[in-house]
């Protein structure tokens, strides 16, 4: 496949994206959405031009399994490709993309993706790309519920909220939430890393669904989603995610604040 110098040019809707385009990459923030773009009145699976569609979102495993059986009859192939690492993950290029397809639609959509991030082959069936992001979706949400806690303790003892986080990081307690969320959005206080409260509530009923249909039990996993559901219906879907820090500081009466991530 050659990739050509882009142009940029508005179109009036998803259908003439795909007019113009043989692969169109998409990355929406609901399945209900995503359905609308690729398989609606004027959707992406009603272009004359497309062959490919790699969707991006995160859309658990029901819907990416729809939309390729639907996209197939069309002669199109859907390629589930949830990626990873947010919005500063997408302007750095340096997502992690989790493919699910065919060996052949994988090498000839590696040099395009590889633009932003790191590509894992994954599978070749439509939704075991989706599996695979909703486990890293929920390891993140329980990492960061279950350090929004501990944190929380340790401040109403007394401790110092940077030096807590020196030690966590240096010791078996490090996580995402340690290493990245709470120096950048909860210490400064700033709460605005990127990514919506709503939607990680969103990605977790996804996750216990999928549990659900493989009649896996996920304890843990239903106490971390009923604390991201309190954080939503508390403090909003719009909010952003490192806002479960709040949720916990407000059930103690204590805030975890010090300066941001280069200041002392």
């Amino acid at each position: 496949m050659t990739i050509d110098k882009p142009t940029h040019k508005a179109a009036s809707s998803a259908k003439e994206v795909a007019d113009r385009s043989e692969v169109v990459l998409t990355s929406l923030p609901t399945p209900a959405i995503v359905l609308d773009v690729v398989l609606g009145p004027d959707g992406l699976a009603r272009g004359s031009a497309v062959r490919r569609v790699v969707e991006l979102s995160t859309t658990g495993t029901r819907t990416a399994r729809r939309i390729a059986e639907e996209l197939r009859s069309r002669g199109v192939t859907a390629v589930d490709a949830p990626a990873s690492g947010g919005t500063s993950g997408a302007e750095k290029g340096t997502l992690a993309v989790m493919v699910s397809a065919p060996a052949a639609d994988f090498a000839t959509l590696q040099p395009v993706l590889s633009a932003l991030g790191k590509v894992f082959h994954v599978g070749t069936e439509p939704g075991l790309g989706q599996a695979m992001k909703l486990v890293n979706n929920y390891l993140s949400a329980a990492a960061l519920a279950t350090t929004s806690e501990a944190m929380v303790v340790c401040a109403k003892a007394g401790l110092d909220p940077r030096m807590m986080l020196d030690v966590l990081n240096a010791g078996s307690g490090r996580n995402s939430a340690t290493q990245d969320k709470f120096p950048r959005s909860v210490l400064p206080g700033t709460s605005d890393f990127g990514f919506a409260t709503g939607l990680m509530e969103k990605d977790l009923g996804l996750f216990a669904e999928e549990a659900a249909n493989l009649q896996v039990p996920t304890w843990v996993g239903s106490v971390v989603h009923q604390m991201w559901r309190q954080t939503r219906d508390q403090l909003g879907a719009d909010s952003d995610f490192t806002s479960i820090a709040r949720l916990a500081e407000g059930w103690a009466g204590v805030e975890v604040r010090a300066g941001g991530p280069d200041e002392p």
